[in-house]
């Protein structure tokens, strides 16, 4: 082999190595690559609000902005997995709520109860509007001390300010277990608008509370 190839040969090395060591170069490059960040986990909390009919309550916290989710059920009582039946044959001791989930960042536990009140007459005991009996009562279902702290000092509040002539009966406690109710009862006023429709009209329910609260009713 002349010298001429012989160089010609060591280049083809030469270029030959740097390419692998390039190739090398970038793969370990790619290797070591940071995974993409994950996704912040959104913070939620719960909320359980016994207004009356749940069907409506239901209706009036899913109109809310930051409200994620609702479920009707049962809390309150002394009776474990109770059904709608026994709930309403007023043996339980449960009472008719919903359970709320929703984004802490935007609406605050303290707006809700705000909300609350004004959806609901506080005057009545063991009633909302056409609905009788102790599973109708209107209460504030605490998840935590802190939410218990917040509702109780609405509810002075409210007292304080005395909007009605008849003192605020809606109990502040701290929840116990929250039952949902039948499926047939989940989103009963977007599954059966017309029923749900007069079932509300007929009972007052609107017409009470525009009474009670005026333009602040919603």
């Amino acid at each position: 082999m002349t010298d001429k190839n012989i160089f010609g040969a060591g280049r083809c090395l030469v270029a030959s190595f740097m390419l692998g060591a390039l190739m090398t170069s970038g793969h370990a490059q790619t290797s070591a690559k940071p995974a993409p960040a994950a996704a912040p986990v959104t913070a939620t909390a719960k909320a359980v609000f016994a207004g009356g009919c749940f069907w409506c309550v239901e209706s009036d916290f899913d109109k809310v902005p930051g409200v994620l989710s609702t479920t009707s059920g049962y809390t309150g009582g002394k009776t474990a997995n109770p059904t709608y039946e026994q709930v309403s044959a007023h043996t339980t001791g449960h009472a008719e709520v919903v359970e709320i989930v929703f984004d802490p960042a935007k609406v605050t536990y303290d707006k809700l109860v705000s909300h609350f009140w004004r959806t609901i007459d506080p005057t009545t005991k063991d009633r909302q509007f056409c609905d009788e009996g102790s599973p109708y009562r209107t209460a504030i279902f605490a998840q935590d001390a802190e939410q218990l702290k917040i509702a109780t000092a609405s509810r002075a509040a409210l007292e304080k300010s005395k909007p009605f002539k008849e003192p605020i009966v809606t109990e502040v406690v701290m929840a116990t277990t929250f039952y949902p109710a039948e499926t047939y009862h989940q989103d009963y006023y977007t599954k059966n608008p017309l029923r749900y429709k007069y079932y509300r009209t007929s009972c007052g329910r609107d017409a009470r509370v525009k009474e009670l609260w005026g333009a602040s009713a919603h």
